[in-house]
């Protein structure tokens, strides 16, 4: 059974692991761009969707114990 509390964890753990990778990858990728360096692309276009990945995966995880 899943609780309010796995269901919190979940929320903070997503929200802090989606924002530090994401950022992070928008970040160097960014700086990249703007250094003229063009390969900053790859890590500056999937560095939001990455980060929802994360969140996604651990949705699964909770919801696997569910079931």
């Amino acid at each position: 059974m899943v609780t309010r509390e796995d269901i919190l964890v979940l929320g903070l753990t997503a929200g802090v692991t989606g924002a530090l990778v994401g950022g992070m990858m928008l970040g160097i990728g960014l700086g990249l761009v703007v250094q003229k360096a063009h390969v900053g692309w790859l890590l500056l276009l999937p560095g939001g969707p990455v980060g929802g990945l994360l969140g996604w995966l651990l949705a699964r995880k909770l919801a696997r114990k569910l079931g």
